[in-house]
C-alpha cells in the first residue's frame, strides 16, 4: 500500500497528464464540458447517497470523485484560456468573504477582528436577510433580470420548485401558515379529479403539475427538503416491495394482489417494530 500523501497540485498535474494530446488517455482527451456534465450530476448524487446512508468510508471516495469533476472542468478552462483551478478557488473565496460580512467585517479573509462573542441573539435572522441582499446585489451586477431568472433550469424538478418558492418567499410572497399550502393541495387534488372526470388528459397533466408544486410548498414551508423526503419514500417502497419478492412462493406475476397486499402490510408492521 502506498503511504504517500498526494496533494491538490498532484491532482492538477495528473489531470494535465490525462489531457496531454500526445501521451494522455484517449477517453479523457476527447471529453468536453457537455460530455462530462452527466457524470458531475451522478457524482453529486453519490455523495448525497453516501451521506444519507451514513457511509462515511465511501463518502471520502465520493467526495474525491466529485472534486475530480471540478478539476476536469478547470483543466478544460485552462486549455481554452478561460479560467483555471486557482481562479476558481480565488473567485470562490472572494465570494464567500463578501457574503459573510458578519465574519469578515473589513472584507478581508485574514481579518484580525473576532466578533463571534458580540453578535446579538437575533443574528441568524439578520444573517439570512443579509445573505439574500448580497446575493441579489450579485445578480444585479451580473445583469440578471428578475428574481427567479437565474434558478437553473436543469435542477431536479422538486428542487427547482422549492428554490423558486424560496426565492419568492424571500420578498414576502409566501403563506401566512402551513395551512395555506395544505389547503392548496386539497384544491389542486380536486382539480385533478375534475379533469379526470372530464377525460381531459392535457388538463390532468397540468393539474398534476400544480399538485406536485403545492406539495413541495408544504415541504419548503416546513424546511423539509422535498428531494430528500421523496428519496426516503422511494427507499421505503423499495424495501417493502423487496419483502414481498422474498416472501412469495410463486412468481410475482402469478401472485394475487391480496397476497401481495398482505405481505406489504407485514413489511410495514416490521418497519414500525424496528424503529
Amino acid at each position: 500500500m502506498n503511504n504517500h500523501k498526494y496533494t491538490t497540485d498532484d491532482l492538477l498535474y495528473l489531470m494535465a497528464r490525462l489531457r496531454d494530446p500526445q501521451t494522455g488517455c484517449p477517453w479523457d482527451i476527447k471529453q468536453d464540458y457537455a460530455s462530462i456534465a452527466p457524470s458531475t450530476l451522478e457524482e453529486a448524487y453519490e455523495v448525497v447517497d453516501a451521506i444519507e446512508k451514513q457511509d462515511f468510508v465511501h463518502l471520502k471516495e465520493e467526495l474525491g470523485d466529485l472534486l475530480f469533476q471540478v478539476i476536469f472542468y478547470s483543466q478544460l478552462g485552462k486549455e481554452e484560456n478561460r479560467f483555471d483551478f486557482s481562479s476558481v478557488v480565488s473567485d470562490l473565496v472572494e465570494k464567500l468573504v463578501r457574503r459573510h460580512p458578519h465574519v469578515f467585517p473589513d472584507g478581508s479573509l485574514h481579518s484580525k477582528i473576532d466578533n463571534r462573542h458580540t453578535l446579538p441573539t437575533d443574528v441568524p435572522i439578520d444573517v439570512k436577510a443579509r445573505w439574500e441582499t448580497i446575493k441579489q446585489q450579485e445578480r444585479d451586477a451580473k445583469g440578471v433580470q428578475g428574481l427567479l431568472a437565474d434558478v437553473p433550469l436543469n435542477l431536479p424538478a422538486l428542487s427547482r420548485a422549492a428554490k423558486l418558492q424560496k426565492r419568492a418567499a424571500s420578498v414576502g410572497f409566501d403563506w401566512d401558515s402551513v395551512q395555506g399550502p395544505i389547503a392548496k393541495v386539497r384544491e389542486e387534488l380536486l382539480e385533478v379529479e375534475q379533469a379526470l372526470a372530464a377525460n381531459d388528459m392535457a388538463s390532468v397533466t397540468e393539474e398534476l403539475g400544480d399538485l406536485f408544486f403545492s406539495v413541495v410548498n408544504i415541504s419548503r414551508y416546513l424546511k423539509i427538503d422535498p428531494e430528500q423526503a421523496l428519496r426516503k419514500a422511494n427507499l421505503k417502497f423499495e424495501q417493502r416491495f423487496h419483502y414481498i419478492e422474498t416472501h412469495v412462493d410463486a412468481p410475482l406475476s402469478e401472485t394475487s394482489i391480496e397476497t401481495m397486499t398482505k405481505l406489504w402490510d407485514e413489511a410495514k408492521d416490521l418497519a414500525k417494530i424496528c424503529r
